[in-house]
C-alpha cells in the first residue's frame, strides 16, 4: 500500500465529465433500440429478429468492457475515454449511409455497442477521486448518466418521423462531438496506486462472480428493457412509435433517477440489504406483468420495476469499489460485461418467446423467477461472506 498517496477529496469537474461521458454513451448504446420500431417495419423483421437487433448493441458493449477496463487501468481512464468517444463516429456514419439490410444493421449495432464500454471508463475515473464512505453517492451520480436512455427514447422516434431513421445516426454525431470536447477539458486522472500488473487476478476472487450474477439481473434488466420496450409497447398494445418511445423514456427515467438514490441508501443501510429488497421487488413486478394487464397498469408496473432495477444498480456499485479498490477498472469491466450479457439475453429471449408462443407472458415469468432466485442467492452470499469474515478467510485483492 502506498502510504504517501494523497487523500481522496473528490473532484467535481471530473464527476461531471464522467456523467456526460456515461450519458452520451448510453444514449448511443440504446439508439438502435429507440429506432427499433422504424427499422423493424422498414426491414420487415420477425419477432425474433427484432429482439436480436436491439440486443446486438448490448452484446457489443458487453464484449468490449473487459478490454476497455484493462486499458483504462493501464493507460488511464481519461485517454481511454477519449479514444472510445472518437471511435463512435464510425458506426454512426455507417448507420447513416450504409445500414439498409438486417445484416448491415446488426454490424452497425455491434460496433455502436462499444459505447456501452463507457461503464469501464467513467465509473473507475469518478470512483478514484472519492473515499469509501462517498462511493455510493459518487458512483450513483456518475452512473446516473444511464439517463441517456431517456434522451434516446424521447428524441430518436420524433427525429425519425421528421428526417428518417437513418439520418438520426448523423444527427447523433453533434452531441458526440460536444461531449468529446467537454470530457477532454473537464476530466482529470486521480492520484492513485501504481499500476498492478496482474489485474486479471480479480478472476480468482469468488466475490467477483457473485457481483456478476447480481448485476446481470439489475443492470441487464434495465438496459435490456430500455432497448426492448419500444417494440413491446408497439407489438402488445399497438401504440404509435412516438408513444412507444415516450412510455419507454418514462420507465427509463425512473430507473435512472433512482440509481443514485440506491447508492445513497446503500451507503446508509448496506448494499446487500438494499439489493435483497429490490430483487424481490423486481421479481414481483415481472410476475404480475406476466399477466399482461391493460396498458396503464403495465406502464405503472414497468416504472416500478425500473425503480427497483435502478436502485439495485446503485447498491451493487456501492459495494464493488470497496471490494476491488486497486483493480476497480478490471473489476468493473468484468462485472459490467456480464451485466451487459444479461441485457443481451432479455430482449433476445423475449423476442424468441413471443415468436414461439405468440405471447410475452412466459418470457416475463422467466424474468420474475430469475430475480427471485437472485434474491435467494444473495442470502447465501451474505451468509458465506459473514463466515469468511469471522474466520479471517476473506480473499484479498488489494
Amino acid at each position: 500500500m502506498n502510504t504517501n498517496a494523497k487523500p481522496k477529496v473528490g473532484h467535481a469537474p471530473t464527476l461531471l465529465a464522467c456523467f456526460l461521458h456515461f450519458d452520451l454513451s448510453f444514449m448511443l448504446w440504446v439508439l438502435l433500440g429507440a429506432l427499433g420500431v422504424f427499422a423493424a417495419e422498414s426491414l420487415g423483421l420477425s419477432p425474433a429478429q427484432k429482439g436480436l437487433m436491439v440486443a446486438t448493441p448490448i452484446l457489443g458493449g458487453s464484449v468490449m468492457r473487459v478490454p476497455i477496463g484493462l486499458l483504462s487501468d493501464r493507460v488511464g481512464a481519461k485517454r481511454t475515454g477519449i479514444a472510445l468517444l472518437a471511435f463512435l463516429f464510425l458506426p454512426l456514419g455507417l448507420g447513416w449511409l450504409w445500414a439498409s439490410s438486417f445484416s448491415a444493421v446488426l454490424a452497425v449495432g455491434l460496433m455502436l455497442g462499444t459505447a456501452g464500454a463507457s461503464f469501464a471508463v467513467a465509473l473507475p475515473l469518478a470512483s478514484r477521486w472519492y473515499p469509501p464512505e462517498k462511493q455510493g453517492l459518487a458512483m450513483g451520480i456518475a452512473a446516473a448518466g444511464n439517463s441517456g436512455t431517456v434522451i434516446s427514447n424521447l428524441l430518436a422516434p420524433k427525429l425519425a418521423t421528421l428526417v428518417g431513421w437513418h439520418a438520426v445516426f448523423a444527427l447523433a454525431m453533434i452531441p458526440l462531438a460536444v461531449v468529446l470536447v467537454a470530457f477532454s477539458l473537464l476530466s482529470r486522472e486521480a492520484p492513485r496506486e501504481p499500476f498492478v500488473q496482474d489485474r486479471l487476478s480479480v478472476l480468482r476472487q469468488k466475490d467477483l462472480y457473485w457481483f456478476c450474477g447480481f448485476y446481470s439481473i439489475t443492470f441487464g434488466g434495465y438496459v435490456g428493457l430500455c432497448s426492448f420496450l419500444p417494440l413491446f409497447f408497439r407489438d402488445q398494445y399497438g401504440v404509435s412509435p412516438l408513444t412507444a418511445g415516450h412510455l419507454t423514456a418514462l420507465a427509463a427515467f425512473a430507473g435512472s433517477l433512482f440509481r443514485p438514490v440506491g447508492g445513497y441508501l446503500a451507503d446508509r443501510i448496506g448494499g446487500g440489504l438494499l439489493l435483497m429488497m429490490v430483487l424481490v421487488g423486481a421479481g414481483a413486478v415481472y410476475g404480475v406483468a406476466a399477466w399482461l394487464p391493460e396498458q396503464s397498469t403495465m406502464v405503472a408496473l414497468l416504472v416500478a420495476g425500473m425503480v427497483c432495477l435502478g436502485m439495485g444498480n446503485g447498491a451493487v456499485f456501492q459495494m464493488v469499489p470497496q471490494r476491488f479498490a486497486r483493480r476497480i477498472g478490471a473489476a468493473t469491466g468484468i462485472i459490467g460485461a456480464v451485466g451487459g450479457l444479461g441485457g443481451f439475453f432479455l430482449p433476445t429471449m423475449l423476442g424468441a418467446v413471443k415468436q414461439r408462443t405468440g405471447s410475452f407472458s412466459a418470457g416475463l415469468m422467466i424474468l420474475g423467477v430469475g430475480a427471485i432466485c437472485a434474491a435467494a442467492a444473495l442470502g447465501v452470499y451474505a451468509a458465506s461472506s459473514s463466515a469468511r469474515s469471522a474466520t479471517g478467510a476473506r480473499d484479498e485483492v488489494a
